[in-house]
């Protein structure tokens, strides 16, 4: 239990931030949306924490400068969501026909397919930055999919701004509230919630499609 809580300890936003500062922030946010090894990683509360810590005087004891934040992250995530794409784009193929391949499967690939089909590319590129896991692993399939570099690239850009800014001034403009410069910790809690109900709404959604089967 202690080893579990010293691990979510060293991950959690504050612990970063403190340790990595506003360059690590960009440096983060490239490695969960372009290497499949950062899906863990917690871009939401990141950014909203970071965006707190621009208010001078925040309850952090940390004070990060805002038009530098506002650089260094979006250009972090949007690297790293289109490294992810050129990833897919030249692997994809090689891993999702290895039958070993835990990640990449053959039917990721077709599941994702269907999804820009139904949501349409700029939707489904878009939405993905809001969802965790989700922003992870769509780039790598947008590549193997065969989505068409310039699409995903504009598409990407805007996702990119939108996601990190929104959260960054977000973040910057509540940290002047009373109220949340007293309980920050619960307004990360409910970033976080409310970055994980997509994906708690589609658990839901397909378990009663599975039990209707039934």
């Amino acid at each position: 239990m202690q080893v579990n809580q010293a691990l979510l300890s060293s991950i959690s936003a504050q612990h970063l931030i403190d340790i990595l500062g506003v360059i690590g922030v960009g440096a983060i946010l490239f490695a969960e949306t372009g290497l499949l090894l950062g899906f863990f990683l917690p871009g939401d509360s990141l950014l909203f924490v970071a965006g707190y810590a621009t208010v001078a005087g925040n309850s952090l004891h940390l004070h990060l400068s805002l038009p530098a934040l506002l650089v260094l992250a979006p250009v972090g995530a949007i690297i790293g969501a289109q490294l992810g794409y050129v990833l897919g784009q030249r692997a994809g193929p090689r891993l999702f026909s290895r039958p070993e391949s835990r990640w990449l499967r053959p039917d990721y690939i077709e599941r994702t397919a269907a999804m820009f089909e139904r949501f349409g590319h700029a939707r489904a590129v878009v939405l993905a930055r809001f969802v965790p896991v989700v922003r992870t692993f769509l780039n790598p399939m947008a590549g193997a999919t065969g989505m068409p570099v310039r699409t995903f690239t504009q598409w990407n850009i805007v996702g990119g701004l939108v996601w990190t800014i929104g959260l960054v001034l977000l973040g910057h403009g509540l940290g002047n509230v009373g109220f949340v410069r007293k309980h920050i910790e619960v307004l990360v809690l409910l970033v976080v919630i409310l970055s994980v109900a997509p994906l708690l709404f589609e658990v839901i959604r397909r378990g009663r499609r599975s039990r209707r089967a039934d």
